[in-house]
């Protein structure tokens, strides 16, 4: 399939190719295996995805620098307290509201390792479009909001679909987080509201997760911008972290092209590396659900697993 940049249909605008066309974004790059009974009763879907696809065996090894644990001990960087670092926070938070993009996706999990081009339409704070894209088109696609998630395997005619909810977010994405939380990745932000809970160590915002560990978020004081995140657990190890690099000049302003995320508690990370990314496009609401094919078989999204 030959990928180009066309004039969009409605008010979308930008990127046009057979999977928008189609079926008017992350998905994974792989052909779902049905059993004559339906999918493996509790295999995880990454797992169903990658068997015959992955390759090797991808020992964990963080990329993400973990941060020190007396960073939290250090004073405020002169002239970046917690009010500035703040209103740099909510002036991101206000001008990346959607992004509509092409990327390279490279998953690395224990299940091995797969890269695969993605197409990523999102629209804050809860709606997002990921599909899967193969030389013959879209292979998976995706479709979550406030109300329903919804998967589309074409190849083998299957349509799952259940309520939006954090656990059937993760079946789909492997991304441990909620929706509104996963938008804002997407869109290269940490995954966290500005608000007054926030303090200030370092070159960093951190706050308490009400006595389940912290939350960190990390600025380039060369640039002014945050470039980690991390959620740590109770014994102040990361659980979950992001990094944001490759800025690059928007209209909206300076965006990352490359966001990394890791779950070490699970020892999964995606490479998420953008190209060309339209933000703040006009995204149609129905670009971000799904109605049954007529002649796709409906499965439970229980029957992905866990």
């Amino acid at each position: 399939m030959n990928l180009r940049r066309v004039p969009a249909k409605g008010a979308s605008g930008g990127l046009a190719a057979r999977p928008f066309d189609s079926s008017p974004g992350l998905g994974r790059g792989f052909s779902l295996r049905i059993s004559p009974h339906g999918l493996v009763r509790g295999a995880p879907l990454v797992l169903t995805l990658l068997s015959g696809f992955l390759t090797g065996c991808a020992t964990f090894a963080p990329r993400i620098q973990a941060p020190s644990p007396q960073v939290l001990g250090e004073p405020p960087v002169a002239g970046w307290g917690a009010e500035k670092l703040l209103q740099i926070l909510d002036q991101r938070d206000r001008q990346f509201r959607s992004v509509r993009a092409l990327a390279s996706v490279s998953y690395r999990g224990p299940e091995g390792r797969q890269g695969f081009q993605e197409a990523i339409l999102v629209q804050r704070p809860d709606r997002a479009r990921l599909e899967t894209l193969s030389m013959l088109g879209a292979i998976l696609i995706v479709t979550v909001n406030g109300d329903q998630i919804a998967g589309f395997h074409p190849r083998e005619g299957v349509f799952i679909r259940g309520e939006s909810s954090k656990e059937n977010l993760f079946r789909y994405t492997r991304i441990p987080l909620e929706l509104e939380e996963m938008t804002r990745l997407l869109v290269g932000l940490p995954p966290v509201a500005p608000g007054s809970d926030w303090q200030t160590a370092g070159g960093s915002l951190y706050r308490d997760r009400g006595g389940q560990g912290k939350e960190i978020v990390t600025f380039d004081l060369q640039t002014g911008l945050p470039v980690r995140w991390h959620r740590l657990g109770p014994d102040g190890s990361p659980e979950l972290s992001a990094a944001f690099e490759n800025f690059s000049r928007t209209p909206a302003g300076l965006f990352p092209l490359k966001i990394i995320f890791e779950a070490a508690v699970q020892q999964r990370s995606l490479e998420i590396a953008y190209e060309e990314p339209e933000i703040n496009a006009a995204l149609p609401a129905e670009l971000f659900s799904q109605q049954k094919p007529a002649n796709a078989k409906e499965l439970p999204i229980e029957a992905l697993g866990g």
